[in-house]
């Protein structure tokens, strides 16, 4: 049996020092929902407490129905899989797997069918005598996996799994992790600090900052779609362009940046425009074009860079240090005056903060 997750309202201190300020996150049973951030950001933190490692200042935390807010870490019946993988290096594979079976005191016939089916369903079936240390990083990860799989916890919770791993090996990994999630419908909590990661494995997503989760959404609407310039930064939107509507005309919005410069866009595309707002761009929304009749931002071009689909470019424009890709087939030299012309499927409107 599975169960959703709520943290309601909660607040955490380490000594003088508040990580978490009222913070508030529901895990919908079956959900895989990944806590993203920069070290510091709370969601060790948060994961900690759910965990019942540490206590909150306030605030509750449910299971299901379950108040598990000051319930002592082993009353809480959690599956938890560690950066350091947690392994009992005098126990076999068989028995780090069987080890909550047995502390549940299971028969001991049921312990080993149960982890033996759990090792065959992560690959490792063959290696069930062996000891911790004859495994490689990958296959530790995966009886760390199963051992926390097998006692069928109602939560499952990953602190940074695959950060031990090489790149390669992530990626099987993370893929693996989230077939098994699925099989099994677990409600789990996964922490990193990998946006890669957290988009390719997870419902949604919780983009932490100082304590606060900055916006929770599917990896594709916080791509496409962030709700702050914080959240705009962290998903790879290098240029925030502040700008103010001067003129509407239908669905076309005229606008001009802090020094004048003045550009023209559409709704139909871009969504609603408020009066005064930051248009967020990728390097690939805004195209350079050596046209100077074309609609968009003069610009001055700087360092080019080669990226393999594209040139890149440091610009001057609008008051702005802004980047941009410009064509392989046209490159242009450094200080060249050229157009910066916004692609409205690769912007996003944001308001001013």
């Amino acid at each position: 049996m599975t169960l959703p997750l709520t943290i309601d309202q909660i607040t955490a201190h380490y000594g003088a020092t508040k990580v978490l300020e009222d913070l508030s996150l529901h895990v919908a049973d079956g959900e895989l929902v990944s806590l993203l951030g920069a070290s510091g950001c709370g969601k060790t933190t948060t994961l900690r407490l759910v965990a019942g490692f540490m206590q909150p200042t306030k605030g509750t935390i449910r299971l299901g129905d379950k108040d598990l807010t000051r319930l002592p870490a082993h009353g809480r019946d959690i599956g938890l899989v560690f950066q350091s993988y947690a392994l009992f290096p005098h126990l076999s594979v068989m028995n780090n797997v069987a080890f909550g079976l047995k502390q549940r005191k299971l028969p001991a016939a049921e312990q080993k069918a149960r982890a033996m089916a759990m090792l065959e369903r992560v690959g490792l079936s063959h290696l069930a005598d062996r000891l911790p240390a004859e495994l490689s990083g990958g296959q530790k990860q995966r009886v760390a996996l199963a051992r926390a799989l097998v006692i069928e916890p109602p939560l499952l919770m990953f602190d940074e799994p695959l950060s031990n791993l090489d790149a390669k090996l992530r990626v099987d990994m993370r893929v693996e992790i989230r077939q098994l999630q699925r099989a099994n419908g677990t409600t789990a909590l996964y922490v990193t600090h990998d946006q890669e990661e957290a988009f390719s494995i997870s419902d949604r997503v919780a983009i932490m900052d100082q304590g606060r989760i900055m916006q929770l959404d599917t990896p594709e609407t916080l791509y496409q779609r962030p709700a702050n310039s914080f959240v705009a930064r962290f998903v790879g939107f290098e240029n925030l362009i502040p700008l103010t509507v001067t003129g509407r005309d239908g669905p076309r919005v005229r606008a001009v940046t802090r020094d004048g410069a003045a550009l023209s866009l559409s709704q139909d595309r871009l969504g609603p425009i408020p009066d005064a707002f930051i248009l967020a761009t990728r390097a690939d929304g805004l195209r350079v074009s050596g046209d100077p009749a074309a609609e968009g931002l003069a610009a001055t071009l700087g360092l080019r860079t080669y990226l393999g689909r594209a040139y890149q470019y440091r610009c001057e424009a609008a008051a702005e240090p802004l980047v941009a890709n410009g064509s392989l087939a046209t490159p242009f030299e450094p200080g060249t005056r050229a157009t910066l012309i916004p692609d409205p499927d690769h912007c996003a409107i944001l308001m001013p903060e």
